[in-house]
């Protein structure tokens, strides 16, 4: 998935001198997880700008640079440290549309990674995308696969607006197949991983590979689980989940957020609403606990949601009622 990222902002700064990137580390080191590697070396460090540990300078600097035309793509480390930049983000590059009257427009990718499974600690570990999906003005695009991740990023710097991007730290080496030829994901266009009858698994990001694990596991019990990877948050597409619901009757949300208040609740809130009459079980929610993630991997592996618990959500739901 590095790679493809990689492939992705490099294809597009050749296609359109407007973007450039700006992060810490990610010049000649080539970021911490090696997705900006030797794009400084191409591009050279007008392109490609080494920043301070200052996020709320950098990224109030990238707000400006795109609201005179420029394209910059923000590489914030850890999506924790995006806490330290809310207001540049939610209150300036979300709003300035809408505030100007459609007359400014705020073109940037913020590119960030979350999510635990490293032993990072509670300040390296969190999955935030819910806070941003919150606001309107941005949009989030959590990729699962290296085809996605290329194929969103290359759309997200085409999108004129703002965009969040989150990667997973735990994806970065994920293998999978790129095309060799240009192509871009739309956003708001949620992805089947895999198709099923009795139950609907609906997650982003890593937890994708868990439910789709989870649903190995069940084939075997003789449940057929189908897998939406919903690609993007905000667009949400609800068409997809609600298809998929109203076929199967039953659907488990899959997140690594906290479970309270996290972004699975509003798909419960969507079912409940468009497809309520079509249930066969209540609809589930697999999540992390809502305490801080810990340092210690054995316990933070406890606090994650593991494709056991994935497992055991469904089967819950072919009790009898």
């Amino acid at each position: 998935m590095a790679q493809a990222l990689n492939e992705a902002l490099r294809e597009e700064m050749v296609r359109d001198s407007r973007i450039f990137l700006m992060g810490e580390d990610i010049g000649d080191y080539g970021g911490i997880f090696k997705v900006t590697k030797d794009l400084a070396a191409q591009f050279g460090k007008e392109r490609v700008r080494d920043t301070p540990i200052s996020e709320s300078g950098f990224v109030g600097a990238g707000v400006g640079a795109a609201m005179t035309g420029l394209i910059p793509v923000i590489e914030i480390m850890w999506i924790d440290f995006t806490l330290v930049a809310m207001d540049q983000i939610l209150n300036q590059a979300a709003k300035m549309k809408y505030m100007s009257g459609g007359q400014t427009s705020v073109p940037m990718v913020i590119r960030t990674q979350g999510g635990g499974g490293r032993g990072n600690g509670a300040q390296h570990s969190q999955s935030l995308e819910t806070l941003f999906a919150h606001i309107p003005g941005i949009k989030v695009v959590v990729p699962s696969t290296p085809y996605d991740a290329k194929g969103l990023l290359k759309a997200a710097l085409r999108e004129n607006a703002p965009v969040l991007f989150v990667e997973n730290k735990m994806l970065y080496n994920k293998k999978g197949h790129v095309p060799e030829e240009d192509y871009v994901i739309p956003l708001g266009k949620a992805d089947i991983k895999r198709s099923g009858t009795d139950v609907t698994l609906i997650s982003i990001s890593r937890m994708v590979d868990y439910s789709l694990e989870a649903a190995q596991i069940l084939e075997q019990e003789g449940i057929s689980a189908e897998v939406i990877d919903l690609r993007t948050l905000d667009p949400l597409d609800t068409e997809t989940i609600l298809i998929s619901v109203r076929k199967t009757m039953r659907a488990v949300i899959v997140h690594e957020a906290h479970r309270s208040f996290g972004w699975g609740g509003e798909v419960v809130a969507l079912i409940q609403e468009e497809a309520f009459d079509y249930l066969d079980a209540p609809i589930l929610r697999v999540a992390t606990q809502d305490v801080p993630i810990p340092f210690n991997r054995n316990l933070e592996k406890q606090t994650l949601p593991q494709v056991a618990d994935i497992v055991n959500a469904v089967k819950s739901q072919f009790k009898v009622y």
